[in-house]
């Protein structure tokens, strides 16, 4: 069994390293769009699918064959839901090409600088929840998890502002509602860079730390 735990923690690896460079250039197309490099990018989520359907299928393979227990278990639970995360990922990365894309059949627009930051946050917290895997590391999983509310109020503050664009600008509505959208997509990728983060301190501690906040301060009903 621990032949095909490392076999799949390798190929796990490989589809991280992939769709953190299909996110990067994403990212990256928001400043320069590009329409080749959109259709690359949408071939490439098609492999991604691929990928995470093949590891599934090692996933459930390891469960049926050996029925593991303990670390060995929360082990492949785990892949199988970094697997799913990053194949979401990776259906973002297309989308905030397309949006970005969408930019160049519209009059031109400045691109707010703290689009461009907050784009470069989410990619570096996508990073660290892929290294807190590599390393085990759940303190580095939790410093992610903590970012998340940040990107929350960051991204508030970029829909009010384009929002007041979009009423004050009303012949750039269409390039400011692509922009509405790929950041709206950006933040999503934080959301699943958290939800990786959450899902190492699980493998790492053995704590289910989703809603974690929410759970704890609801207090039980008297019977």
């Amino acid at each position: 069994m621990q032949l095909d735990l490392s076999e799949l923690h390798r190929d796990l690896l490989a589809m991280c390293a992939r769709v953190e460079d299909m996110i990067h250039r994403a990212v990256g197309l928001l400043s320069a769009p590009d329409f080749e490099e959109t259709r690359k990018l949408i071939a490439e989520d098609t492999d991604i699918d691929r990928w995470d359907v093949r590891i599934e299928d090692s996933c459930l393979k390891i469960l049926a064959l050996y029925q593991p227990v303990a670390i060995d278990l929360r082990r492949i639970t785990t892949v199988l839901k970094v697997s799913g995360e990053l194949e979401r990922v990776a259906d973002l990365a297309v989308n905030i090409a397309e949006r970005a894309s969408g930019l160049l059949d519209s009059p031109p627009i400045t691109i707010p600088e703290q689009v461009t930051q907050m784009a470069e946050r989410v990619v570096n917290m996508l990073h660290h929840s892929i290294d807190a895997y590599v390393d085990l590391n759940s303190e580095l999983a939790r410093s992610v998890c903590q970012e998340d509310d940040e990107i929350d109020d960051i991204t508030k503050g970029l829909v009010n502002q384009l929002i007041t664009q979009m009423h004050n600008s009303p012949d750039q509505l269409d390039a400011l509602l692509h922009l509405f959208s790929a950041v709206r997509h950006v933040e999503r990728v934080a959301d699943h860079a958290t939800n990786i983060a959450e899902d190492v301190v699980y493998l790492v501690e053995g704590r289910i730390i989703r809603h974690a906040r929410k759970l704890e301060g609801t207090k039980p009903t008297a019977q």
